[in-house]
């Protein structure tokens, strides 16, 4: 008898490949708990023993259970030997089952059809990891994280800030963000639209919302924008220009500047004569052109004023021109100035714009 160790997992020889690697990898240090495939094994094997036992009143499409329980809770690196083993189970119970129809046979070959696609959408999961479920939480709470870049701070008594984005689609994903700074008496807020809409933006618009939000907070106004280009000139992407329009205020004086990258203007309303002023300042899109210059616009918020900074998704339409949509927006920024409700942005966002498109506004008023 040979004094080798003995193997601690046994693995079947004609178990293909990958099944064979996953089963060893069990008892691998660092592996992912093994409490949900124990029990998902104890549970599948409970079926399979109510198929067999009480086949009058177990079906054996009841093994689907286990199935989705593994997609959504199961770590990628043991679906393969789970999955191998519920293929198994099925096919033991089979005999068992009385006087099989054609609808027994149908049933099965759905169970095993289930079972590939569980397999590769569990290797495409494999890349990050994590089970379905956990793998979702994980990417929602990244969001969350991120997005506190873009909550506005709490500001001076005579000082109103708003915010409000909507996503393409109602999906909880947007390529349009908001990011902000409140320092030493001074607003700083940047609203930026990634290329794309929706889930297709997400990916490039959580990371640009990250990085943007440290920008704003950790350089001088006029450099955000250069900055800006500067990181997204560096990453390459194929799609991964944006626009963006900056406001720097100073919470004391109301002397404000405001910067654009290839955006629709900031609107301003001067509460003393009641007109409202597109602020056109000229710079070009954010991660095209190497070493770009953006130009300012200065003026004063005087009380009573507002300023509201948007996305093309709430003045542009197929249908309608953006100059046209400017025109809208300000009309019923108007009313709802005059109105007060205190959900005013919200139902500008919901009234504008296109649903197909991402959608956010800022608006800042300076109380009389």
């Amino acid at each position: 008898m040979s004094g080798a160790p003995k193997s601690r997992s046994v693995v079947p020889a004609r178990v293909p490949s990958r099944v064979s690697a996953a089963w060893k990898s069990l008892d691998e240090p660092g592996a992912p708990a093994k409490g949900p495939l124990v029990a998902l094994v104890a549970f599948s094997i409970l079926c399979t023993v109510g198929i067999i036992a009480f086949s009058d009143y177990v079906p054996i499409n009841v093994l689907v259970i286990p199935l989705i329980l593994a997609s959504l809770f199961l770590s990628p690196r043991y679906m393969y030997p789970f999955v191998g083993l519920l293929a198994l189970l099925v096919l033991v119970a089979l005999p068992f089952v009385e006087s099989p129809t054609r609808r027994t046979w149908v049933a099965v070959s759905i169970i095993l059809l289930l079972c590939l696609i569980v397999l590769v959408t569990s290797h495409r999961r494999a890349r990050l990891g994590v089970a379905g479920a956990k793998g979702e939480s994980m990417l929602v709470d990244l969001r969350d994280r991120i997005q506190r870049y873009g909550r506005l701070p709490e500001l001076p008594h005579q000082w109103v800030a708003e915010t409000a984005l909507r996503s393409a689609g109602g999906t909880l994903f947007a390529g349009d963000f908001v990011v902000a700074s409140a320092t030493k008496g001074r607003l700083d807020v940047a609203v930026v639209d990634v290329s794309g809409k929706g889930d297709a933006a997400a990916t490039r618009a959580l990371l640009l919302s990250g990085a943007f939000g440290g920008l704003i907070t950790a350089i001088p106004p006029h450099e955000f924008l250069t900055a800006a280009n500067a990181y997204l000139l560096g990453h390459q992407w194929d799609e991964g220009f944006a626009t963006a329009v900056q406001l720097s205020l100073d919470l004391t004086s109301g002397h404000f500047e405001v910067w654009t990258a290839g955006h629709p203007p900031a609107v301003h309303l001067a509460a003393g004569s009641g007109r409202w002023s597109a602020l056109q300042s000229d710079g070009p899109v954010l991660g095209l052109i190497e070493g770009a210059e953006f130009e300012s616009v200065r003026g004063v918020m005087r009380p009573g004023d507002a300023m509201l900074l948007y996305t093309d998704g709430l003045v542009e339409t197929s249908k309608r021109e953006i100059e046209l949509g400017i025109d809208r927006l300000i009309g019923e920024a108007e009313k709802a100035l005059h109105g007060g409700q205190a959900d005013r942005v919200d139902r500008l966002v919901e009234k504008l714009g296109s649903k197909d498109d991402d959608r956010a506004m800022l608006l800042v008023h300076r109380r009389p």
